[in-house]
Protein backbone atom coordinates (compact mmCIF):
# COMPACT_ATOMS: atom_id res chain seq x y z
CA UNK A 1 0.00 0.00 0.00
CA UNK A 2 2.88 2.35 0.78
CA UNK A 3 4.22 1.84 -2.75
CA UNK A 4 0.82 2.73 -4.19
CA UNK A 5 0.66 6.00 -2.27
CA UNK A 6 4.23 6.93 -3.16
CA UNK A 7 3.23 6.36 -6.77
CA UNK A 8 0.24 8.60 -6.03
CA UNK A 9 2.54 11.51 -5.22
CA UNK A 10 4.38 11.19 -8.51
CA UNK A 11 1.04 10.95 -10.34
CA UNK A 12 -0.07 14.21 -8.70
CA UNK A 13 3.17 15.86 -9.81
CA UNK A 14 2.71 14.52 -13.34
CA UNK A 15 -0.92 15.62 -13.57
CA UNK A 16 -0.08 19.11 -12.31
CA UNK A 17 2.91 19.28 -14.66
CA UNK A 18 0.83 18.76 -17.79
CA UNK A 19 -1.97 20.98 -16.51
CA UNK A 20 0.59 23.80 -16.26
CA UNK A 21 2.42 22.84 -19.47
CA UNK A 22 0.73 25.66 -21.37
CA UNK A 23 2.63 26.52 -24.54
CA UNK A 24 0.21 29.32 -25.36
CA UNK A 25 0.67 31.30 -22.13
CA UNK A 26 3.91 33.20 -22.94
CA UNK A 27 2.35 34.55 -26.16
CA UNK A 28 -1.28 34.63 -25.04
CA UNK A 29 -1.77 38.37 -25.58
CA UNK A 30 -0.43 38.47 -29.17
CA UNK A 31 -2.21 35.17 -29.95
CA UNK A 32 -5.57 36.61 -28.90
CA UNK A 33 -4.78 39.74 -30.89
CA UNK A 34 -4.21 37.53 -33.94
CA UNK A 35 -7.84 36.43 -33.55
CA UNK A 36 -8.88 40.07 -33.88
CA UNK A 37 -9.31 40.92 -30.19
CA UNK A 38 -8.18 44.24 -28.75
CA UNK A 39 -6.82 44.80 -25.25
CA UNK A 40 -10.24 45.61 -23.79
CA UNK A 41 -11.77 42.40 -25.20
CA UNK A 42 -8.86 40.33 -23.92
CA UNK A 43 -9.32 41.59 -20.38
CA UNK A 44 -13.07 41.04 -20.72
CA UNK A 45 -12.78 37.36 -21.63
CA UNK A 46 -10.26 36.91 -18.83
CA UNK A 47 -12.84 38.41 -16.48
CA UNK A 48 -15.35 35.85 -17.78
CA UNK A 49 -12.77 33.12 -17.13
CA UNK A 50 -12.40 34.39 -13.57
CA UNK A 51 -16.19 34.64 -13.22
CA UNK A 52 -16.61 31.01 -14.29
CA UNK A 53 -14.21 29.94 -11.58
CA UNK A 54 -15.94 32.17 -9.03
CA UNK A 55 -19.26 30.42 -9.73
CA UNK A 56 -17.82 26.90 -9.60
CA UNK A 57 -14.82 27.18 -7.26
CA UNK A 58 -16.49 26.53 -3.91
CA UNK A 59 -18.95 23.87 -5.23
CA UNK A 60 -16.07 22.03 -6.93
CA UNK A 61 -14.04 21.99 -3.73
CA UNK A 62 -17.10 20.75 -1.84
CA UNK A 63 -17.55 18.00 -4.42
CA UNK A 64 -13.91 17.00 -3.96
CA UNK A 65 -14.48 16.68 -0.21
CA UNK A 66 -17.74 14.73 -0.66
CA UNK A 67 -17.21 12.60 -3.78
CA UNK A 68 -13.45 12.23 -3.52
CA UNK A 69 -10.47 14.02 -5.02
CA UNK A 70 -9.82 11.51 -7.79
CA UNK A 71 -13.22 11.86 -9.51
CA UNK A 72 -13.02 15.66 -9.49
CA UNK A 73 -9.44 15.68 -10.78
CA UNK A 74 -10.37 13.34 -13.64
CA UNK A 75 -13.34 15.53 -14.60
CA UNK A 76 -11.15 18.64 -14.52
CA UNK A 77 -8.51 16.99 -16.69
CA UNK A 78 -11.13 16.00 -19.28
CA UNK A 79 -12.47 19.57 -19.47
CA UNK A 80 -8.93 20.91 -19.75
CA UNK A 81 -8.29 18.66 -22.74
CA UNK A 82 -11.60 19.56 -24.39
CA UNK A 83 -10.95 23.28 -23.94
CA UNK A 84 -7.56 23.11 -25.62
CA UNK A 85 -9.04 20.95 -28.39
CA UNK A 86 -11.77 23.56 -28.99
CA UNK A 87 -9.10 26.22 -29.53
CA UNK A 88 -8.27 24.57 -32.87
CA UNK A 89 -11.61 25.73 -34.33
CA UNK A 90 -11.86 29.07 -32.52
CA UNK A 91 -12.07 32.01 -34.92
CA UNK A 92 -13.12 35.09 -32.96
CA UNK A 93 -14.39 36.63 -29.77
CA UNK A 94 -17.32 34.30 -29.03
CA UNK A 95 -15.46 31.08 -29.74
CA UNK A 96 -12.59 32.26 -27.54
CA UNK A 97 -15.16 33.02 -24.85
CA UNK A 98 -16.24 29.35 -24.99
CA UNK A 99 -12.57 28.36 -24.68
CA UNK A 100 -12.15 30.52 -21.57
CA UNK A 101 -15.35 29.21 -19.95
CA UNK A 102 -14.30 25.59 -20.55
CA UNK A 103 -10.84 26.18 -19.10
CA UNK A 104 -12.43 28.04 -16.20
CA UNK A 105 -14.55 24.98 -15.43
CA UNK A 106 -11.45 22.79 -15.61
CA UNK A 107 -9.43 25.07 -13.35
CA UNK A 108 -12.22 25.23 -10.78
CA UNK A 109 -12.24 21.43 -10.54
CA UNK A 110 -8.46 21.06 -10.43
CA UNK A 111 -7.82 23.96 -8.06
CA UNK A 112 -7.59 22.86 -4.46
CA UNK A 113 -8.29 19.19 -5.15
CA UNK A 114 -4.68 18.52 -6.20
CA UNK A 115 -3.34 20.06 -2.98
CA UNK A 116 -5.89 18.18 -0.89
CA UNK A 117 -4.98 14.91 -2.62
CA UNK A 118 -1.28 15.58 -2.00
CA UNK A 119 -1.84 16.28 1.70
CA UNK A 120 -4.11 13.26 2.16
CA UNK A 121 -1.59 11.00 0.43
CA UNK A 122 1.26 12.37 2.53
CA UNK A 123 -0.75 11.78 5.71
CA UNK A 124 -1.51 8.22 4.62
CA UNK A 125 2.23 7.66 4.20
CA UNK A 126 3.51 9.46 7.28
CA UNK A 127 0.51 9.30 9.65
CA UNK A 128 0.78 12.92 10.77
CA UNK A 129 -1.19 16.13 10.42
CA UNK A 130 1.74 18.56 10.44
CA UNK A 131 1.86 19.01 6.69
CA UNK A 132 4.86 18.53 4.46
CA UNK A 133 6.31 21.77 3.11
CA UNK A 134 8.80 19.78 1.05
CA UNK A 135 5.94 18.06 -0.81
CA UNK A 136 4.34 21.44 -1.47
CA UNK A 137 7.70 22.80 -2.63
CA UNK A 138 8.14 19.87 -5.01
CA UNK A 139 4.65 20.42 -6.40
CA UNK A 140 5.47 24.08 -6.96
CA UNK A 141 8.75 23.17 -8.64
CA UNK A 142 6.95 20.67 -10.90
CA UNK A 143 4.47 23.33 -11.99
CA UNK A 144 7.20 25.91 -12.51
CA UNK A 145 9.29 23.55 -14.63
CA UNK A 146 6.18 22.81 -16.70
CA UNK A 147 5.55 26.52 -17.19
CA UNK A 148 9.20 27.11 -18.09
CA UNK A 149 9.45 24.21 -20.51
CA UNK A 150 6.12 25.10 -22.08
CA UNK A 151 7.24 28.70 -22.42
CA UNK A 152 10.45 27.79 -24.25
CA UNK A 153 8.68 25.42 -26.64
CA UNK A 154 5.70 27.74 -27.05
CA UNK A 155 7.81 30.78 -27.91
CA UNK A 156 9.82 28.78 -30.44
CA UNK A 157 6.73 27.26 -32.12
CA UNK A 158 4.90 30.62 -32.14
CA UNK A 159 7.63 32.09 -34.35
CA UNK A 160 6.51 29.59 -36.99
CA UNK A 161 2.73 29.54 -36.57
CA UNK A 162 0.03 29.99 -33.95
CA UNK A 163 -1.83 27.09 -35.62
CA UNK A 164 1.00 24.68 -34.84
CA UNK A 165 1.21 26.07 -31.32
CA UNK A 166 -2.48 25.39 -30.68
CA UNK A 167 -2.29 21.90 -32.21
CA UNK A 168 0.60 20.85 -29.97
CA UNK A 169 -1.13 22.36 -26.94
CA UNK A 170 -4.32 20.41 -27.64
CA UNK A 171 -2.35 17.14 -27.58
CA UNK A 172 -0.22 17.90 -24.51
CA UNK A 173 -3.28 18.84 -22.43
CA UNK A 174 -4.58 15.24 -22.45
CA UNK A 175 -1.51 13.87 -20.63
CA UNK A 176 -2.91 15.41 -17.45
CA UNK A 177 -5.82 12.95 -17.71
CA UNK A 178 -3.39 10.03 -18.10
CA UNK A 179 -1.85 10.80 -14.71
CA UNK A 180 -5.20 11.59 -13.08
CA UNK A 181 -6.45 8.11 -13.99
CA UNK A 182 -3.48 6.60 -12.12
CA UNK A 183 -4.46 8.23 -8.83
CA UNK A 184 -5.77 6.17 -5.91
CA UNK A 185 -8.04 7.78 -3.34
CA UNK A 186 -6.24 8.01 0.03
CA UNK A 187 -8.13 6.50 3.00
CA UNK A 188 -8.66 9.92 4.58
CA UNK A 189 -10.48 11.15 1.48
CA UNK A 190 -12.48 7.91 1.18
CA UNK A 191 -13.78 8.36 4.72
CA UNK A 192 -14.76 11.90 3.85
CA UNK A 193 -17.16 10.56 1.24
CA UNK A 194 -19.51 9.24 3.95
CA UNK A 195 -22.48 11.38 4.86
CA UNK A 196 -21.30 11.74 8.48
CA UNK A 197 -18.03 13.32 7.39
CA UNK A 198 -19.38 15.75 4.83
CA UNK A 199 -18.25 19.30 5.60
CA UNK A 200 -20.86 21.85 6.59
CA UNK A 201 -20.73 25.55 5.79
CA UNK A 202 -20.91 26.24 9.52
CA UNK A 203 -17.78 24.18 10.03
CA UNK A 204 -16.04 26.11 7.25
CA UNK A 205 -16.97 29.48 8.74
CA UNK A 206 -15.90 28.33 12.21
CA UNK A 207 -12.43 27.55 10.89
CA UNK A 208 -11.95 30.58 8.65
CA UNK A 209 -13.86 33.33 10.45
CA UNK A 210 -13.74 32.16 14.06
CA UNK A 211 -10.50 30.18 14.03
CA UNK A 212 -7.11 31.29 15.24
CA UNK A 213 -5.79 34.66 14.08
CA UNK A 214 -2.94 33.15 12.06
CA UNK A 215 -5.32 31.04 9.98
CA UNK A 216 -7.57 34.01 9.22
CA UNK A 217 -4.66 36.22 8.15
CA UNK A 218 -3.06 33.49 6.02
CA UNK A 219 -6.41 32.81 4.36
CA UNK A 220 -6.57 36.51 3.45
CA UNK A 221 -2.91 37.03 2.53
CA UNK A 222 -2.67 34.19 0.01
CA UNK A 223 -5.28 35.46 -2.52
CA UNK A 224 -4.09 39.06 -2.09
CA UNK A 225 -0.51 38.23 -3.06
CA UNK A 226 -1.67 35.92 -5.85
CA UNK A 227 -3.78 38.76 -7.25
CA UNK A 228 -0.84 41.15 -7.34
CA UNK A 229 1.38 38.63 -9.13
CA UNK A 230 -1.22 37.69 -11.75
CA UNK A 231 -2.05 41.33 -12.52
CA UNK A 232 1.65 42.01 -13.00
CA UNK A 233 2.01 38.94 -15.24
CA UNK A 234 -0.70 40.28 -17.56
CA UNK A 235 1.24 43.53 -17.87
CA UNK A 236 4.53 41.83 -18.71
CA UNK A 237 3.62 40.67 -22.23
CA UNK A 238 2.48 44.14 -23.40
CA UNK A 239 5.75 45.44 -21.94
CA UNK A 240 7.70 42.95 -24.04
CA UNK A 241 5.68 43.91 -27.09
CA UNK A 242 6.60 47.57 -26.52
CA UNK A 243 10.27 46.50 -26.61
CA UNK A 244 9.72 44.80 -30.02
CA UNK A 245 10.90 41.42 -28.72
CA UNK A 246 10.38 38.31 -30.85
CA UNK A 247 8.10 35.48 -29.70
CA UNK A 248 11.22 33.41 -29.10
CA UNK A 249 12.31 35.92 -26.48
CA UNK A 250 8.80 35.80 -25.01
CA UNK A 251 9.33 32.10 -24.36
CA UNK A 252 12.84 32.55 -22.95
CA UNK A 253 11.80 35.33 -20.57
CA UNK A 254 8.66 33.49 -19.46
CA UNK A 255 10.79 30.41 -18.83
CA UNK A 256 13.13 32.54 -16.75
CA UNK A 257 10.19 33.73 -14.68
CA UNK A 258 9.03 30.15 -14.14
CA UNK A 259 12.50 29.08 -13.03
CA UNK A 260 12.51 31.93 -10.54
CA UNK A 261 9.20 30.64 -9.16
CA UNK A 262 10.83 27.21 -8.77
CA UNK A 263 13.82 28.78 -7.01
CA UNK A 264 11.48 30.69 -4.72
CA UNK A 265 9.68 27.44 -3.86
CA UNK A 266 12.96 25.76 -2.95
CA UNK A 267 14.39 28.70 -1.02
CA UNK A 268 11.07 29.36 0.69
CA UNK A 269 11.17 25.98 2.41
CA UNK A 270 14.82 26.49 3.40
CA UNK A 271 14.35 30.06 4.63
CA UNK A 272 11.41 29.11 6.83
CA UNK A 273 13.08 26.00 8.26
CA UNK A 274 16.48 27.63 8.91
CA UNK A 275 15.62 31.23 9.79
CA UNK A 276 12.04 30.97 10.99
CA UNK A 277 8.70 32.17 9.60
CA UNK A 278 9.18 35.83 10.53
CA UNK A 279 11.95 36.45 7.98
CA UNK A 280 10.11 34.41 5.34
CA UNK A 281 6.89 36.40 5.81
CA UNK A 282 8.78 39.70 5.80
CA UNK A 283 10.36 38.82 2.45
CA UNK A 284 6.94 37.93 1.03
CA UNK A 285 5.70 41.36 2.10
CA UNK A 286 8.63 43.46 0.86
CA UNK A 287 9.64 41.81 -2.44
CA UNK A 288 6.45 42.63 -4.42
CA UNK A 289 6.79 46.29 -3.46
CA UNK A 290 10.34 46.36 -4.81
CA UNK A 291 9.40 44.47 -7.98
CA UNK A 292 6.34 46.52 -8.91
CA UNK A 293 7.77 49.95 -8.06
CA UNK A 294 11.06 49.06 -9.73
CA UNK A 295 9.21 48.16 -12.94
CA UNK A 296 7.31 51.44 -12.68
CA UNK A 297 10.39 53.63 -12.24
CA UNK A 298 12.87 51.95 -14.62
CA UNK A 299 12.58 52.31 -18.39
CA UNK A 300 13.05 49.72 -21.13
CA UNK A 301 14.41 46.23 -20.56
CA UNK A 302 15.35 47.13 -16.99
CA UNK A 303 11.66 47.23 -16.09
CA UNK A 304 11.20 43.70 -17.43
CA UNK A 305 14.23 42.45 -15.51
CA UNK A 306 13.29 43.97 -12.14
CA UNK A 307 9.76 42.59 -12.47
CA UNK A 308 11.28 39.11 -12.11
CA UNK A 309 11.37 39.78 -8.36
CA UNK A 310 7.60 39.33 -8.34
CA UNK A 311 7.89 35.79 -9.67
CA UNK A 312 10.55 34.75 -7.16
CA UNK A 313 8.18 35.99 -4.49
CA UNK A 314 5.41 33.88 -6.02
CA UNK A 315 7.51 30.80 -5.31
CA UNK A 316 8.00 31.90 -1.71
CA UNK A 317 4.34 32.38 -0.86
CA UNK A 318 3.23 29.30 -2.79
CA UNK A 319 5.19 27.20 -0.31
CA UNK A 320 5.05 29.19 2.92
CA UNK A 321 1.49 30.51 2.87
CA UNK A 322 -0.05 27.46 1.16
CA UNK A 323 1.52 25.10 3.69
CA UNK A 324 0.53 27.38 6.58
CA UNK A 325 -3.08 27.31 5.38
CA UNK A 326 -3.40 23.60 4.66
CA UNK A 327 -1.81 22.31 7.86
CA UNK A 328 -4.24 24.40 9.93
CA UNK A 329 -7.42 22.86 8.50
CA UNK A 330 -8.63 19.25 8.80
CA UNK A 331 -8.55 16.96 5.80
CA UNK A 332 -12.33 16.70 5.46
CA UNK A 333 -12.64 20.39 4.50
CA UNK A 334 -9.20 20.99 2.98
CA UNK A 335 -10.26 20.96 -0.69
CA UNK A 336 -13.18 23.28 0.06
CA UNK A 337 -10.93 25.72 1.94
CA UNK A 338 -8.43 25.76 -0.93
CA UNK A 339 -11.21 26.39 -3.42
CA UNK A 340 -12.67 29.21 -1.33
CA UNK A 341 -9.23 30.76 -1.10
CA UNK A 342 -8.83 30.63 -4.86
CA UNK A 343 -12.35 32.06 -5.22
CA UNK A 344 -11.29 35.18 -3.31
CA UNK A 345 -8.45 35.70 -5.76
CA UNK A 346 -10.78 35.31 -8.75
CA UNK A 347 -13.26 37.78 -7.30
CA UNK A 348 -10.42 40.22 -6.85
CA UNK A 349 -9.30 39.73 -10.44
CA UNK A 350 -12.82 40.30 -11.77
CA UNK A 351 -12.78 43.73 -10.13
CA UNK A 352 -9.13 44.74 -10.44
CA UNK A 353 -8.29 43.18 -13.83
CA UNK A 354 -10.37 45.52 -16.02
CA UNK A 355 -9.24 48.50 -13.92
CA UNK A 356 -5.55 47.69 -14.33
CA UNK A 357 -6.13 46.98 -18.03
CA UNK A 358 -7.78 50.38 -18.47
CA UNK A 359 -4.94 52.14 -16.64
CA UNK A 360 -2.31 50.33 -18.71
CA UNK A 361 -4.05 51.15 -21.99
CA UNK A 362 -4.79 54.78 -21.07
CA UNK A 363 -1.81 55.86 -18.96
CA UNK A 364 0.83 53.24 -19.72
CA UNK A 365 2.19 50.04 -18.23
CA UNK A 366 4.46 51.83 -15.77
CA UNK A 367 1.49 53.67 -14.26
CA UNK A 368 -0.28 50.35 -13.76
CA UNK A 369 2.85 48.89 -12.15
CA UNK A 370 3.00 51.87 -9.80
CA UNK A 371 -0.56 51.12 -8.68
CA UNK A 372 0.44 47.51 -8.01
CA UNK A 373 3.38 48.75 -5.93
CA UNK A 374 1.02 50.84 -3.82
CA UNK A 375 -1.34 47.88 -3.54
CA UNK A 376 1.49 45.66 -2.26
CA UNK A 377 2.45 48.29 0.31
CA UNK A 378 -1.12 48.34 1.64
CA UNK A 379 -1.20 44.53 1.87
CA UNK A 380 2.08 44.62 3.81
CA UNK A 381 0.71 47.13 6.31
CA UNK A 382 -2.82 45.77 6.70
CA UNK A 383 -2.25 42.01 6.44
CA UNK A 384 1.37 40.86 6.48
CA UNK A 385 2.63 42.87 9.45
CA UNK A 386 -0.33 41.72 11.63
CA UNK A 387 0.37 38.15 10.47
CA UNK A 388 4.03 38.45 11.46
CA UNK A 389 2.96 39.79 14.85
CA UNK A 390 0.50 36.91 15.34
CA UNK A 391 3.13 34.31 14.41
CA UNK A 392 5.70 35.87 16.76
CA UNK A 393 3.17 35.89 19.61
CA UNK A 394 2.24 32.26 18.99
CA UNK A 395 5.90 31.18 18.94
CA UNK A 396 6.62 33.10 22.16
CA UNK A 397 3.64 31.51 23.90
CA UNK A 398 4.72 28.06 22.71
CA UNK A 399 8.23 28.66 24.06
CA UNK A 400 6.81 29.79 27.42
CA UNK A 401 4.65 26.65 27.66
CA UNK A 402 7.66 24.48 26.84
CA UNK A 403 9.72 26.24 29.49
CA UNK A 404 7.00 25.73 32.12
CA UNK A 405 6.81 22.04 31.27
CA UNK A 406 10.58 21.74 31.47
CA UNK A 407 10.65 23.50 34.85
CA UNK A 408 7.85 21.27 36.14
CA UNK A 409 9.68 18.12 35.03
CA UNK A 410 12.90 19.36 36.61
CA UNK A 411 11.09 20.01 39.87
Amino acid sequence: METIYRRNIFAIYGMSFFHMFMLIVPVLMPMFQSFGLNLTEIFYIQAVYAGTIVVLEAPSGYLADVLGRRAVLIAGSVLNGLGCLWLNIADGFWSLLIFEVTLGMASSLLSGADLAMLYDTDQALNQNDDGNPRAIANLGVSKSIAEGGGALLGGWVAMSSFDWLIAIQSVAAWFSLVFALRLKEPPVAVLNSTSEARPSWRELSDHVLKGDRILKLVFLALPLYTLGTVLAAWLIQPLWQSLSLSYGWFGILWCGQSLLVAMGSRFGYQIESRHGPTLALLLIGILPILGALGAALIDGMGAAVVSFILFFNRGLYQVILVNALNRRVPSRIRATINSLNSLLFRLGFMVAGPVIGFVAQTYGIQAAMAILGGYSLLVLILVMLPLISAVSTARRQADERSQRVANHDAA
